[in-house]
């Protein structure tokens, strides 16, 4: 599986579903019809066709993880956070997923484009994004 499916998989469809990690994965992917309930104790959880509260499941898996973990501005802790791969090669292949055209050598500049791109991809593929994350 992608990395950005791994991603959206976790926060979006925890349990399956009928939309499957494999229809998140594309890159060009656009909103999903429908979602799973999200893995959260902090949000309802979300009816078929209802965007998954994005902030509310990070938010309940930071308040399990022992690290403290920046996952609202880093790439690098959003991915830790669902436990995903977040060395420099993986970000340069979820980098090489999302189309990034600038220089992967200058990792600062990547990781915040990044993080963009994968709240933008989280927004499109079902989920509630606040508009603080957006920017």
């Amino acid at each position: 599986m992608s990395f950005l499916g791994s991603i959206v998989s976790k926060i979006l469809h925890p349990f399956g579903g009928a939309n499957t990690p494999a229809e998140a994965a594309p890159a060009d992917a656009s909103t999903s019809s429908g979602t799973s309930a999200p893995a959260s104790t902090s949000s309802a959880p979300a009816a078929s066709g209802e965007p998954v509260d994005v902030e509310a499941v990070l938010n309940d898996l930071a308040a399990k993880n022992p690290q403290t973990l920046y996952w609202r501005t880093s790439i690098v802790d959003l991915m830790k956070l669902l436990d995903i791969d977040s060395s420099l090669s993986a970000r340069k292949s979820l980098a090489d997923e999302l189309h990034y055209t600038g220089d992967k050598e200058d990792s600062a500049t990547m990781n915040v484009w990044l993080h963009k791109q994968v709240i933008k991809k989280l927004e499109e593929n079902g989920g509630k994004v606040p508009a603080d994350l957006k920017d």
